[in-house]
């Protein structure tokens, strides 16, 4: 899943940024709420992280502008207001959360997951194929009945092949929702990463595979290979 966090203070912006990578986001990065806002406008997220208090432009109108526009993305608004009336004033603009600075981090990615849940408007949060099963709460997956130790990276693959299982998933695809901007357009990043997650969930000798390739085309998850 995707993240763009739009945060002017620098070293706010790498330790949030650091954190969504370690919990396996693809995150992109804004300094000021014009390039927030370009990015937002030609790229799909699962959740924009807003700044109120932005140079160039502020996070209210990079709200507004979105809204205008009828992008539904979820976002987060931070700001070192604590009063209701600020609060209230977000919410009413189409915000979908608050968070006020200072605030710890295990708080901000507990709301960002729960957005990115509320965004996919799950009406169940384990998904299933075969006898493969991943559990987007718990963050958890079991081949059978054993369990399946994903790093996790590895886990927001899993999920997204598994939330577009039986269709042609390209590598684009995959680096633009997996991975950030860092990635070599050339690289072979997203190869190694389903070989490997292939053999994470081949958990017992004859286990079929779920994982497969379409040459030239990128790969699908189903339980036939054809």
């Amino acid at each position: 899943m995707r993240v763009l966090l739009v945060e002017d203070s620098p070293r706010l912006r790498k330790s949030i940024g650091t954190a969504l990578k370690a919990s396996g986001y693809a995150v992109d990065l804004s300094e000021d709420g014009e390039e927030g806002l370009f990015k937002a406008q030609t790229r799909d997220y699962d959740v924009v992280i807003l700044d109120i208090m932005l140079p160039k432009l502020d996070g209210r109108a990079v709200l507004d502008r979105l809204r205008k526009e009828g992008r539904q993305t979820p976002v987060l608004f931070l700001t070192a207001n604590d009063s209701l009336e600020d609060r209230v004033r977000g919410l009413q603009r189409g915000a979908d959360d608050y968070l006020t600075k200072p605030f710890a981090l295990e708080e901000l990615l507990a709301r960002v997951g729960s957005l990115c849940r509320r965004n996919y408007r799950q009406s169940t949060p384990v998904l299933t194929l075969a006898d493969l099963e991943l559990d987007t709460a718990a963050k958890t997956v079991r081949r059978g009945s054993r369990a399946v130790s994903l790093t996790a990276r590895e886990f927001a693959l899993l999920e997204y092949l598994m939330r577009r299982r039986g269709h042609v998933v390209s590598r684009t695809e995959i680096e633009e929702h997996i991975y950030d901007d860092l990635v070599a357009p050339m690289s072979n990043v997203v190869d190694s990463a389903v070989y490997t997650l292939r053999k994470r969930i081949a958990v017992y000798p004859d286990a079929p595979s779920l994982i497969h390739t379409r040459r030239g085309q990128g790969y699908v998850m189903s339980e036939e290979g054809s």
